[in-house]
């Protein structure tokens, strides 16, 4: 039976020793976000994931959802009690405005939040996870009516909510979506189509279930320039509305999840924003749900490398090849071998930087909104544009290896579902698929993102680093020399696909998931720079828990020697182009 430790101590060393959380307590929001308000946060919602959530979750995993006759969805046991004691706890509405019942917090605490649930329970995260998304859409562009019926009962998590984007003949290529919105005279509109892989498309959690719904009005412009949004309840005054589960996906993971076919039949919907608009809308959720993608990855990659080396400490099996180091047993604990150090260290490096830079990207969504000026705001804005698929390519691509090679340390027993890692690798699995392939996240880096206003993005992102790294490289060269050296490849790559991209765009498509991983690579790095530089000043400064910094700095140096120096491999990848890669014919496949 699989075990879970909520970090809590590394999550409140990187929110307030490294990203320093007080410095913003001008800004709207962070004020109350205190040392002690984020202490306590932290440590009570990792109680609750490790007391009430992870218990459930490999019996969860075992039943799966349950549809009735009738349509209905019946979730695992215990996960109704469990969603009760969510809504009590408030921690739906931590970060929701204060106006409609939520507490106002910094949006930088949710992903807190996210990766807790994350770990300890993937298939109940993303109930809540999904509300959150539509609520937080209908606070920047929903009406003033649509605010005040769905934003309190939705915060409150009387009511759940859905992204349905998804048809069978349409998944990414938004521009062959059939589901149709006729208009009424009342200014509602009949809904009708088919949407698949909804995730909580019906349950017995809540009251109500909002689906958010993308559709083509008739008589709109072709493409995705006629595509609108809309609301469309399960219920409507307590009677059904013509909207019904179909059938629950037999998945891969996350079972205890009901992903849904939902079929509507002249569903009522009411429109959000403005006709015709729906995919700009539906992007202002987006960079809040790829970021929670890649916190899911690393949830898992957290859960899996624990259990991991809990198993390691205990698993006898040979002796160290540098001599016996348990002579009393009868073989050495595997932890003692120098490839399952290998294995649990590279996951190491990983949950603690990918912590660390899901929480940075976290506070510049708080930044991009609530920075005191517009160049402040613009600067958080050109990050994250960078960061968002950044982050959710690489931190799933990332989690998903960590969660195979910690199965990996089990050997035989990993195979087997009472352990409970082989859950952990299908449920890791989706985080690569979903709110858009890592392939899709690279093309939008290297397509859109990279070029886009001329790169300034991009020139952004090298002045910071390259800022970071003369500021600390005097006292700290063991750091920042590596992460020089990283930027420069990355600088390299960078040049490389805006000289070669334009001529002949298989270049850009070759290069972009390599060009993802070399950004990643630079990302983490900086990060881990910054926790190292971090560490050693407090233990320069007499700090009382000296083992928490020094296995910092000897992670940091793991990661600067083992890992960072893959930036070079990359970009030789990028710079090897298309040719080849394209020169096959497609019958030779």
């Amino acid at each position: 039976m699989p075990t879970y430790k909520a970090p809590v101590k590394d999550m409140l060393f990187v929110l307030n020793d490294v990203l320093k959380l007080e410095r913003y307590s001008n800004l709207e929001s962070f004020a109350e976000a205190t040392p002690d308000i984020i202490a306590a946060i932290v440590k009570q919602g990792g109680k609750f994931c490790e007391e009430v959530l992870q218990p459930i979750n490999l019996s969860g995993d075992k039943e799966g959802c349950i549809r009735h006759e009738d349509g209905s969805v019946t979730t695992p046991k215990g996960f109704k009690e469990a969603y009760d004691l969510y809504c009590q706890g408030g921690w739906g509405g931590l970060t929701a405005p204060t106006e409609f019942g939520g507490q106002g917090l910094p949006w930088v605490l949710s992903v807190i939040i996210q990766e807790l649930t994350a770990s300890a329970n993937l298939g109940f995260s993303l109930y809540p996870f999904l509300t959150a998304g539509v609520a937080g859409l209908l606070n920047k562009i929903g009406t003033d009516e649509q605010k005040k019926t769905y934003l309190p009962n939705m915060i409150s998590g009387k009511w759940t909510g859905t992204m349905n984007l998804t048809e069978p003949q349409c998944g990414t290529d938004l521009r062959l979506l059939r589901t149709k919105a006729e208009p009424q005279d009342d200014g509602s509109y009949k809904i009708t189509g088919t949407k698949i892989f909804i995730s909580a498309g019906e349950h017995d959690l809540s009251e109500n279930i909002i689906h958010l719904v993308l559709a083509r009005i008739p008589g709109g412009p072709e493409g995705v320039k006629g595509i609108s949004l809309f609301l469309v309840p399960k219920l409507i005054d307590g009677k059904p509305n013509r909207v019904s589960c179909g059938s629950i996906e037999e998945k891969m993971g996350i079972h205890s999840n009901s992903t849904c076919l939902l079929n509507y039949d002249g569903a009522t919907g009411s429109l959000v924003g403005k006709e015709h608009e729906g995919l700009r809308g539906m992007f202002v959720l987006m960079n809040a749900a790829r970021l929670g993608t890649g916190l899911q990855a690393l949830g898992l990659s957290e859960v899996a490398t624990q259990n991991a080396a809990d198993y390691a400490r205990d698993r006898l099996q040979g002796r160290s090849l540098t001599g016996v180091k348990f002579p009393d047993k009868v073989a050495d604990p595997i932890i003692v071998h120098a490839d399952v150090r290998r294995m649990l260290m590279n996951a190491r490096c990983f949950n603690e930087g990918g912590r660390a830079l899901a929480l940075w990207i976290g506070l510049q969504m708080d930044l991009e909104e609530k920075a005191e000026t517009e160049d402040e705001r613009k600067t958080a804005k050109n990050l994250l544009a960078l960061m968002i698929p950044t982050a959710k390519g690489v931190m799933s691509d990332l989690g998903y290896a960590n969660a195979t090679n910690a199965q990996q340390v089990f050997g035989g027993h990993g195979y087997i579902h009472e352990w409970g890692m082989e859950q952990f690798v299908r449920d890791a699995r989706i985080t690569m698929l979903y709110e858009g392939t890592n392939g899709i996240q690279a093309m939008d880096l290297v397509g859109r993102k990279l070029p886009k206003d001329n790169g300034e993005a991009i020139r952004a992102y090298f002045q910071m680093i390259e800022g970071y790294c003369k500021e600390y490289e005097k006292d700290y060269a063991e750091f920042t020399d590596p992460l020089k050296k990283a930027l420069g490849d990355l600088q390299q790559a960078a040049m490389w696909l805006m000289q070669n991209a334009v001529k002949n765009p298989d270049n850009a498509g070759a290069a972009a998931t390599s060009f993802m991983h070399l950004m990643g690579l630079v990302a983490l790095g900086h990060m881990w720079a910054w926790m190292a530089v971090t560490s050693d000043q407090a233990l320069k400064a007499g700090a009382s828990d000296k083992a928490f910094h020094e296995a910092k700095l000897i992670t940091a140096r793991y990661f600067m020697n083992r890992h960072l120096p893959q930036t070079g491999s990359y970009y030789k990848k990028i710079e090897a182009g298309s040719e080849f890669m394209m020169a096959l014919p497609a019958e030779a496949f």
